[in-house]
C-alpha cells in the first residue's frame, strides 16, 4: 500500500466527545490535541512526510471567551512541553496561519519550536493556527502587490510562493472527522486534486485503526489529475 506524502486532517468533534463521555466540553479539547500528537506519530511510521492539522480557524475567534482562552492556553502549553519530545523524534514542527490575534508568548513559543525542531527528518507537522484558506490567498496577492510585482503576469508557482504554506507539497489526502463533509476553507490551495475522506468518528476517537482504514481507502483510489 502506498502512503500519500501530504496528509491534512481537520480536527473535528472534540466537543460533541467530551459531551458524550458526559465530560465538560473543553476537556474534549484537551484530549483532542493529544490524539493529534499520536496522530503525528502513527503518520510517519506508515510513510507519510507531511501532517498539516486544522487546529484553529480564523472563524473559531467567534467561539465564547472562554472556549477561545482555554484553545490558545492549550496551544501554549503544548509548545512549552512537548518541543523536546518532537526534537527527540525527528519532527519538524512547522506552523501555517496569520499571526494577528495570537499573544506574543504563543508567538515566541511557535518561532523557538520551528527553530528547536528544523534538523527534524522522520516527517513534518504544520500546526494550522489562525488559518484561513481564503484569507491566505489574499493576503499573498496583497503581498506581491505590495512588492510592485505585475499582477497581470501572475503565475500560479508565483501566487504560491507568498502563501504562508509556500512550502507544502500538494495535499495528497485530506482526511475530516466527525461526520461533517467540507473543508471549511482548509488548505484551498493545496487540496486541488486531494482525495477527501469523511468519517463519522469523532476525532478523539480517531485511532490507529481508524487511520488505516483511511489510508487503505486512499490506496484503493485511482488518482486521475484531471486527465
Amino acid at each position: 500500500m502506498s502512503a500519500p506524502v501530504h496528509v491534512g486532517v481537520i480536527v473535528d468533534g472534540n466537543r460533541r466527545w467530551a459531551k458524550r463521555q458526559g465530560l465538560p466540553t473543553l476537556e474534549g479539547h484537551r484530549v483532542g490535541y493529544a490524539r493529534v500528537k499520536e496522530l503525528a506519530r502513527w503518520l510517519f511510521d506508515r510513510g507519510v512526510r507531511w501532517a498539516s492539522f486544522y487546529l484553529f480557524s480564523r472563524e473559531n475567534w467567534n467561539r465564547s471567551a472562554e472556549e477561545v482562552s482555554y484553545l490558545m492556553a492549550l496551544l501554549e502549553q503544548g509548545l512549552a512541553n512537548d518541543v523536546a519530545d518532537f526534537k527527540r523524534d525527528s519532527i519538524h514542527l512547522m506552523f501555517a496561519g496569520g499571526k494577528e490575534k495570537l499573544s506574543p508568548r504563543l508567538l515566541k513559543l511557535m518561532v523557538t519550536a520551528e527553530q528547536e525542531t528544523r534538523a527534524g527528518t522522520k516527517g513534518t507537522v504544520v500546526a494550522c493556527i489562525n488559518y484561513g484558506g481564503q484569507q491566505e490567498i489574499v493576503e499573498a496577492v496583497q503581498q506581491l502587490a505590495q512588492a510592485d510585482n505585475d499582477l497581470s503576469k501572475l503565475t500560479a508557482e508565483k501566487l504560491k510562493s507568498a502563501l504562508s504554506t509556500a512550502e507544502l507539497p500538494p495535499a495528497d489526502l485530506i482526511i475530516r472527522t466527525s461526520g461533517e463533509q467540507r473543508l471549511s476553507n482548509f488548505l484551498l490551495w493545496e487540496s486541488a486534486y486531494s482525495e477527501l475522506y469523511f468519517t463519522p468518528t469523532l476525532f478523539p476517537d480517531f485511532n490507529e485503526v481508524e487511520l488505516d482504514k483511511a489510508l487503505a481507502w486512499f490506496s484503493d483510489r485511482q488518482r486521475r489529475f484531471g486527465t
